[in-house]
């Protein structure tokens, strides 16, 4: 997927109800997980992407921090990310437990 072409989510799009689902892109353009919710408000907010599994189950909730993600919509309008995180990466980050 050329990412180039796709508009870039300025700070106040990043919101639970524009990034929740949305799909993560790993450095080699790769599926790598999904945005399963948002912690917090401006710059400072943490993503919990889901990683691994199969249909949802399974997967590892991992908590990172907005700034590491780029989000964008492409054509149709779908919300995703870009990361230079690996799925493995990812899988090896300590698991979020909601409070």
């Amino acid at each position: 997927m050329d990412h180039s072409k796709h508009t870039r989510l300025t700070p106040i799009e990043l919101t639970a109800d524009i990034l929740d689902g949305a799909t993560i892109y790993g450095p080699g353009d790769e599926e790598i997980g999904s945005v399963s919710h948002v912690h917090g408000i401006g710059p400072n907010i943490q993503i919990v992407i889901d990683v691994g599994g199969f249909l949802g189950i399974g997967a590892k909730p991992v908590a990172v921090p907005v700034s590491r993600l780029e989000f964008m919509r492409d054509e149709e309008g779908d919300v995703h990310a870009v990361t230079n995180w690996t799925k493995d990466q990812l899988k090896d980050m300590p698991e979020h437990i909601d409070p």
